[in-house]
């Protein structure tokens, strides 16, 4: 067979997209350490989810028992799958406990979806394609503001999108396609490399979120077949070995965590609590304890145009490369237009399949890969399109709709900044704040607190969000009309950089209403042998306690939400108080601090699952306890000697 050899133009070109792919690569690299890395390190963890979930990596190393989670110093907690935790308990072994080991995984994460994101966006849209796609989901806002605390919905996507990239191998690889160097004839089975490594990543999704780790890539996939009559392609990923690759990786933790954690007691087990309760009731939102709440389904969906902004400017235009036509489907497609199939059903699936059931704004994260895809290749065709085309033209609308918007977003910005008071010096920002309980359920619930006059400890990050907004709106819009779309796009990238920098310092400013961290720095300064910290309310209202102290803090009034089932084990420790129990302890030898909310009183009575710090005893009330530290709305009391500390008591 005579061997072909390449011309100096064609080495030319393979040395000129290999450097490009250089640059791209570092570029993209650059981008996620300034944003990723730059912000480790403040602010402080947050009470809640932040630190429940690096609570139980810590106990995870200090217990040695890396199969059933644990919080508060030996309380199981069982709900959630381990993969984030083991992440993150190594990362703590290696460097220590800190804010930013403990961030550290969940970052490294998010860079792998970034090269995976690229990597698939370069395959079926070209080295631009796969450029733009990792910019828009590494600078998007949804990405980085829900990877400020520890969740796992990015490590969901990045097995999502190893998965797809699998699948869509395999694919190739049946229908006679050339992949990685290598000619398959169409009809032969995939490379087994290629199935086995799609059951991998299913295997571990379920490690990391549970059954969504199959429902997602198997609902994507079977509804891909179906549309394109290839169901039979589903015999040819080598069924029954794959299935032995996923239980290999899956079931040991699952079989091991129901062994070490049958009912006991008034625990029901490991299987029906993880499975039935997490899984299936927490669906039909039936899940007890309903700690939770449900977004509307408008915003549900709408907040999709969010989390990718402003690179969802041009999703009308993304979506409008998905084949529609069930007859161009069927009749067979190429491999880009398998992919920008795939890549629209991706996040749909996950839309629809949370439209029926309980929901949070961050659940659509896993999808976001699939948008920027679709984003990543629609700009790729518009960069390379030839001037007076319709890409191009259409660009231009897009960016005159981003720049009015921008231009809207700054003047507002700029006018609450204007008109916004000088918070006085040495502020407490929960101070500044209103209160609104009833929206805490929602992740995003806490900005419902902001006054006009908090607006004034932001003036800052507003300035600096208003301005960005415009002048990278604005020039990204003149560049579209030169023609230069490539600079046009990262400019965007730039000004979302910094966007995103300014969404960073007013978290930063606002962290104290989300933190105890200050609370826990007093405990500390004033311990003694044998105190006791008592929560008066909900343990994960003070779970920072817990992780920055190192000790256990008892429950004032508090079983229920993350720490119920746990307490129903009979080998959970008994730190449980109602008020007679407390008032013996308060009134007792052992120095105590206690933590709640300001406006907690005693003429509010506490609800009837959880009070969640709305009641104080009112003997703590009569005598005045002494107040240790006020921060972020939060006050530690104790019964220790007088004098206090110069610290007001609330009012």
């Amino acid at each position: 067979m005579p061997t072909q050899t390449a011309s100096p133009t064609d080495l030319l070109a393979f040395h000129s997209s290999a450097s490009r792919q250089k640059i791209f690569v570092s570029l993209i690299i650059l981008v996620w350490t300034v944003i990723y890395i730059g912000t480790l390190f403040q602010p402080p963890l947050m009470d809640d989810a932040d630190t429940v979930h690096a609570e139980a990596a810590r106990e995870m190393v200090e217990h040695n028992d890396w199969v059933t989670l644990k919080i508060n110093d030996g309380f199981r907690y069982l709900e959630k799958a381990p993969l984030m935790y083991w992440c993150v308990a190594a990362s703590f072994k290696l460097f220590g406990v800190h804010d930013w080991s403990a961030r550290l995984p969940i970052a490294l994460g998010m860079l792998a979806l970034l090269l995976v994101v690229y990597r698939m966006g370069r395959r079926f849209y070209g080295d631009e394609g796969g450029l733009y796609a990792a910019l828009a989901l590494g600078t998007g806002f949804g990405p980085f503001i829900y990877t400020r605390f520890m969740i796992p919905e990015m490590l969901v996507a990045l097995w999502l999108a190893m998965g797809f990239d699998f699948f869509l191998t395999s694919l190739e690889q049946t229908s006679g396609e050339q992949t990685s160097g290598e000619q398959s004839e169409r009809g032969e089975q995939p490379s087994v490399w290629v199935c086995w490594g799609l059951a991998a990543t299913m295997a571990l999704n379920v490690l990391t979120k549970g059954l969504i780790g199959l429902v997602f890539p198997i609902g994507t996939i079977l509804i891909y077949l179906l549309l394109t009559k290839n169901l039979r392609h589903l015999l040819r990923l080598r069924l029954f070995s794959s299935f032995l690759v996923f239980l290999v990786i899956a079931a040991p933790w699952h079989v091991l965590a129901g062994i070490r954690n049958p009912a006991q007691g008034e625990a029901r087990g490991f299987f029906w609590f993880y499975f039935v309760n997490e899984h299936f009731l927490r669906f039909l939102k039936k899940r007890f304890p309903a700690d939770y709440d449900t977004v509307p389904l408008w915003l549900f969906w709408g907040l999709m145009l969010v989390w990718l902004m402003p690179w969802t400017a041009f999703l009308v235009q993304a979506i409008r490369q998905v084949p529609a036509k069930l007859a161009t489907v069927r009749a067979g497609m190429n491999g880009q237009q398998r992919a920008t199939l795939i890549f629209a059903l991706w996040p749909l699936v996950i839309l629809v399949f949370f439209s029926f059931s309980s929901r949070q704004e961050y659940y659509v994260l896993p999808g976001l890969p699939g948008v920027a895809l679709l984003l990543g290749g629609w700009l790729a065709r518009e960069s390379a399109s030839a001037h007076g085309s319709v890409e191009r033209s259409s660009g231009r609308i897009s960016s005159i709709v981003l720049a009015l918007i921008g231009t809207a977003a700054c003047i507002a910005c700029v006018a609450l900044a204007w008109h916004a008071q000088a918070p006085p010096q040495n502020y407490d920002i929960a101070e500044l704040l209103k209160k609104n309980p009833q929206d805490y359920a929602l992740s995003f619930g806490h900005i419902l607190d902001l006054t006009p006059q908090a607006m004034g400890a932001f003036k800052v990050p507003l300035l600096a969000t208003g301005l960005a907004f415009a002048l990278g709106t604005i020039l990204s819009l003149l560049l579209r009309r030169r023609n230069r779309a490539f600079a046009a796009n990262l400019t965007l990238a730039l000004m979302t950089t910094v966007l995103l920098y300014a969404a960073h310092q007013g978290l930063v400013i606002f962290s104290p209403v989300l933190s105890s961290k200050v609370l826990a720095q007093a405990i500390e300064q004033n311990w003694k042998h044998g105190a006791i910290i008592e929560d008066n309310g909900d343990y994960e209202a003070a779970s920072s306690v817990n992780y920055y102290t190192r000790h256990q803090i008892r429950i004032l009034n508090g079983r229920c939400n993350n720490i119920w089932y746990g307490s129903k084990f009979p080998d959970a420790p008994p730190i449980f108080d109602d008020d007679a129990s407390f008032e013996k302890l308060w009134r007792g030898d052992k120095l105590v601090f206690l933590l709640t909310d300001y406006k907690a009183s005693p003429d509010r009575k506490p609800a009837e699952e959880c009070p969640q710090k709305e009641h104080l005893p009112d003997y703590v009330v009569r005598e005045k306890a002494c107040v240790l530290a006020k921060w972020g709305g939060k006050l530690v009391l104790t019964n220790g000697p007088k004098p206090c500390p110069d610290q007001a008591w609330p009012r």
